[in-house]
């Protein structure tokens, strides 16, 4: 990561693209508000192009009419805060089912790998409310799954020749040379194949349907309905729910719990808090505790802070020409915004690498695009339209697991030895696995 003591407005030549690195809130407010108009379109990446069905999701996108059309349905059908309160019962059983086998594990001294609980429980959820039931981990085997759901991560933020070069006829030449088309072909196909499988189950005319219509359900008919949906759009939707979804609320998650288990005096402080609102063994957390829980909220936020789950958030492209912090841009430039820098810089935060969730108490500081020196999430037209759903996933599992159970190192191991290294391109995510010991809390 860029840090921010190379300035808040860092011109980059790549290739034969002109970009810029964004690094503080001036910065990235003149960027994500004042010019949000003319900079909140986006670059076309070959990757990125294929994987979203010719960019016709809400993500990758370029800024347009069309685009407008979609993220309104998007909002309005899956992630608004009324369609995430419809779904609470969706996630309570989830995370229902998930406590209970953890506490059923035999023997219950062994690690849990909490890469492949957690993502496995969130793709559970996502697949609920948005494909039924017919969630990724049930149709492939979990390895295979997890392997498409990775490539797909790495085609949309892998950089290409055609990147770098987009005018130059040899960068296609040389992508297909060294296997990066014929790759990007194999993932889409696998991921298309899945989508077509979803597809198909919804539209069986001996399928039994549920009470309440999940996304599918609801994009199909819009596609049968009007010309203006067509089935690339629905599976773009549904790539953008499949992907995004599960990847920003796990990875937030396992960055969470890495930093309460290096940090015990702050996972016992947060563990007091929900059990002393819920109780202890008589029931387990609703979604309707979160309200309550102030500093369980500070702990997601101070995780947030130190560990975005897209540290340069997706990049963005100018349609004109743009002055930022005096810096003219000119059109078609590509915008990183490094909120991992702003996240950590001595200028907006005291002590900015101690994870300290105190520093939230009495501040009004939020991460739904407001406050320009934490934006996890971005903010203006392009903020993530599910932070409602995504704040609610990881704020309600986080409660769960620490109100269920203690939480130990296995034998051998101290605080001091667990990495807290991340690797990833357009998501950054812990480098190696969390194996963590769950013991029922008895109290």
């Amino acid at each position: 990561m860029l840090p921010p003591s190379l300035g808040p407005v860092v011109p980059l030549q790549l290739g034969g693209v002109a970009a810029i690195v964004v690094s503080s809130p001036e910065a990235a407010k003149e960027v994500l508000k004042t010019h949000d108009v003319h900079s909140c379109s986006r670059p076309s990446s070959p990757g990125a192009k294929l994987i979203t069905y010719g960019q016709q999701d809400i993500a990758f996108s370029p800024y347009n009419a069309s685009w407008r059309e979609r993220r309104k349905l998007f909002v309005s059908e899956l992630v608004s805060s009324k369609r995430v309160q419809s779904f609470a019962h969706a996630l309570e059983a989830q995370v229902g089912e998930l406590i209970q086998s953890l506490s059923l594990r035999s023997p219950p001294t062994e690690p849990v790998n909490l890469n492949e609980t957690l993502f496995t429980l969130i793709d559970g959820f996502i697949g609920t409310v948005a494909f039924g039931s017919m969630n990724g981990a049930k149709l492939m085997k979990y390895a295979k799954f997890q392997q498409v759901f990775s490539e797909a991560m790495i085609a949309l933020s892998a950089f290409s020749a055609q990147d770098f070069f987009p005018a130059s006829p040899m960068s296609r030449w040389f992508d297909k040379l060294v296997g990066l088309e014929a790759r990007y072909q194999r993932i889409f196909l696998e991921l298309d194949s899945y989508f077509e499988m979803v597809l198909s189950q919804h539209m069986d005319p001996g399928r039994v349907k549920p009470d309440k219509d999940d996304l599918v359900d609801v994009l199909i008919s819009l596609w049968k309905g009007q010309g203006k949906v067509t089935k690339d759009h629905l599976k773009a939707l549904l790539m953008d729910t499949f992907v995004g979804g599960t990847t920003t609320s796990s990875v937030t998650l396992l960055w969470a719990m890495s930093e309460l288990i290096k940090n015990p005096t702050v996972m016992q402080k947060a563990q007091r808090e929900v059990r002393s609102l819920v109780g202890g063994k008589q029931r387990l957390v609703q979604v309707d505790d979160l309200s309550k829980l102030n500093y369980l909220k500070m702990v997601v936020k101070e995780t947030l802070r130190l560990h975005p789950p897209a540290p340069l958030l997706v990049p963005r492209e100018t349609m004109d020409h743009v002055k930022v912090l005096g810096y003219d841009i000119p059109a078609k430039t590509r915008i990183f915004v490094n909120v991992w820098a702003m996240g950590r810089d001595p200028a907006c935060w005291e002590k900015p690498e101690e994870f300290y969730p105190e520093r939230f108490d009495g501040m009004d500081t939020d991460f739904y695009g407001l406050h320009y020196e934490l934006l996890p999430f971005g903010a203006g037209r392009r903020i993530c339209p599910a932070i409602p759903m995504g704040a609610t996933i990881v704020e309600f599992t986080l409660a769960s697991l620490l109100h269920s159970f203690d939480w130990e190192l296995p034998d051998g191991m101290r605080k001091e030895d667990v990495s807290m290294e991340g690797t990833g391109r357009q998501v950054f995510c812990r480098k190696t696995p969390l194996c963590l010991v769950p013991s029922v809390n008895t109290g």
